[in-house]
């Protein structure tokens, strides 16, 4: 197999001189008809295309000057370059670029530098470590993964996003690119003109009277519509849409009187600010404390522990603070929360109130009560890495109300606390404007990049796919023209050669490597934790085993091509086992600080010292290296 960097730009085969006349099929060979001109002008235009061969080639002059390595959002930008006409990248030459006809991205963590028998990285001061490095060929090394060796002649190091203590998401960096200036022109005209002209709230509801409503403080404007409901995992009630059925032991608020343009209240809706902290039992997750602050005065109206229908199994305290003892005297049940609930969320005569919260779908699937009106901190403010993540509540307390909440480490969250920062957060969202807490909005996913370009064949032309693990659809690929999501490599691998010819780009995921080495973890939650991952390396057979399972799906993948495609792998970063390890140390030990212990009443084999400091910042460094391979069938 030819590998991909060997390729070298060189004149098609000689092709016999067309004919300027053909013969005509109806005339029996005995006429002839001069052919038409815009015919043979694409047939050119074709011949001339066809004959340039696109390529690679790594321009090592602008590397050397590089404080470190290729980041992942240089990848991205080069992706870009291919598909949606975005600037070149300096330190990649693409030739041809327009000759390649698709764009196949995969993501695959786990393909360490050894397996392809390559050199240790450089530590001499006169040697640059983010050079490209020549990859043995399979006939010259042992490689375990012989693709790679046989169709890739070079990979050149990556770094993953992060800072000196952490790294970042790949998936978000490589997903996210910032906007170009005449977007962001464009942009902020929007804005200017959004926050000149007031406009009507998106609620069931009606706004507040007119005088209040002119200078925009009128917080229903954030009322999340019923597609952020659906796309945010809500209960909807059933006379919004008929996409949620309610199981035994659920409510839902009555429907809002006020529904017609012409029936505006004359009182404004109530709005409630609530937060819960769960339990486990053997039913799964159960309402354990509840607590309501009325927005206007700031006042707790309600808050009660509530006694779960059935044995604790968890009081998850780290994250509820709820003990056995706290709730041995509870006497209030679900259903009466929600009778008092009903009473303030639909008040005899007056508007249907609003409620917000912090994810507040999390806080409804544990009261069992679908409302029509909900306020979502987690989504009118934005995380400052940008959509989909959603940002965590104690981050923007610190950030927009400049105080810290939730620092009672083991002692779990007081929902109290909790809730006033929501009505705090939301405060200021009217103070100031739709446009405050919005990081990062003038970044973009980069299908919204791919829509705007213009070089094949028009603005939205551009078709993109995304095929991973889970449910893509909900993060990255939310934007995708086509979003798959697969339970096991073997789904992608077919998922991936069933979509590929139909898209112009497409993104895949390859995560069984990954997962034999024991980089994969559960993630945590607020309800329960992630349990600890030993070290336990895989034996040489599994190992074995697992490369060569994936130098099969990556074989299978590159013949079902088409030619012209660019085919693009980065491995993201490398072991993040003994870094996660450290921050957990680090994290432990500054919340039980922050909860007021003292250093002596903590076993000294859990302080964190400066030592500890200097090997997370080496740990994090390992691990955000990473290996890029390019290449075009």
């Amino acid at each position: 197999m030819k590998r991909s960097q060997d390729l070298l730009l060189a004149a098609s085969p000689t092709q016999p001189k067309k004919s300027k006349v053909s013969p005509d099929p109806q005339a029996d060979g005995e006429w002839s008809r001069v052919e038409k001109r815009k015919a043979k002008k694409a047939r050119k235009v074709k011949a001339k295309h066809d004959a340039l061969v696109p390529r690679f080639l790594y321009v090592n002059g602008e590397i050397v000057k590089r404080r470190d390595a290729i980041h992942i959002d240089d990848v991205r930008d080069l992706v870009l370059h291919i598909v949606a006409d975005a600037p070149p990248p300096n330190w990649v030459k693409v030739e041809n670029a327009r000759s390649i006809q698709r764009v196949v991205t995969l993501l695959i963590p786990g393909i360490l530098p050894s397996f392809l028998c390559l050199p240790p990285l450089p530590t001499s001061a006169t040697a640059n470590p983010n050079m490209p490095l020549a990859i043995p060929l399979p006939s010259e090394s042992n490689t375990p993964i012989p693709f790679i060796a046989s169709t890739f002649s070079h990979t050149c190091p990556t770094r993953a996003p992060g800072d000196q203590t952490r790294m970042y998401s790949v998936l978000g960096s490589f997903f996210q690119g910032p906007i170009s200036s005449e977007e962001k022109r464009k942009r902020t005209e929007a804005r200017l003109a959004c926050t000149s002209s007031f406009s009507r709230p998106r609620s069931i509801s009606r706004p507040w009277p007119a005088a209040e409503r002119a200078v925009g403080k009128d917080p229903s404007q954030y009322v999340l519509t019923l597609q952020e409901m659906i796309e945010n995992d809500y209960p909807v009630p059933s006379y919004m849409a008929d996409v949620f059925e309610k199981p035994s032991g659920w409510v839902e608020t009555p429907r809002p009187e006020h529904d017609s343009i012409l029936s505006i209240p004359a009182k404004r809706p109530r709005v409630y600010a609530v937060d819960c902290e769960m339990c486990m039992t053997e039913d799964g997750k159960e309402l354990a404390r509840i607590c309501v602050i009325e927005y206007e005065s700031g006042i707790v109206i309600y808050d009660k522990l509530v006694k779960p229908p059935k044995p604790v199994t968890d009081y998850l305290t780290r994250w509820s603070g709820m003990t056995e003892a706290h709730l041995a005297t509870a006497t209030t049940t679900l259903s009466d929360v929600q009778a008092y609930l009903l009473t303030i969320l639909s008040p005899p005569g007056g508007p249907t109130s609003i409620l917000v919260g912090h994810s507040l779908e999390s806080d409804l699937k544990a009261l069992r009560l679908c409302h029509p009106l909900c306020i979502d901190t987690a989504l009118v403010y934005h995380h400052p890495r940008g959509r989909p993540l959603k940002p965590g509540l104690a981050w923007l307390a610190k950030k927009w109300c400049h105080r810290e909440i939730q620092t009672r480490g083991e002692g779990g969250h007081d929902p109290e606390e909790d809730a006033s920062a929501c009505v705090d957060l939301l405060r200021l969202k009217v103070q100031n404007g739709a446009g405050f807490g919005e990081f990062k909005t003038d970044y973009e996913s980069i299908f919204d990049r791919m829509s705007r370009a213009s070089g094949r064949g028009g603005p939205g032309s551009v078709k993109s796919a995304v095929v991973d693990l889970g449910n893509p659809t909900a993060m990255h690929g939310a934007k995708a023209t086509t979003s798959l999501g697969c339970t096991t490599d073997e789904e992608v691998l077919e998922q991936l050669i069933q979509t590929i010819p139909a898209h112009e780009f497409t993104f895949g995921r390859f995560m069984g490597l990954a997962d034999v080495l024991g980089w994969v973890t559960p993630k945590s939650t607020t309800d329960a934790p992630a349990p600890p991952k030993p070290f336990v390396e895989p034996t040489p057979e599994a190992l074995l085993a697992a490369q060569t399972k994936l130098n099969t799906q990556l074989s299978t993948l590159y013949a079902s091509l088409l030619p012209r495609t660019a085919v693009v792998i980065f491995t993201g970063h490398s072991d993040p086992r003994r870094m996660s390890v450290l921050n957990a140390r680090k994290s432990a030990f500054e919340s039980a600080i922050k909860s007021g212990k003292k250093a002596e009443d903590i076993d000294r084999s859990e302080w964190w010292t400066a030592a500890n400091g200097r090997e997370l910042e080496e740990e994090v460094e390992r691990a955000k290296r990473g290996l890029l391979f390019l290449g075009i069938k």
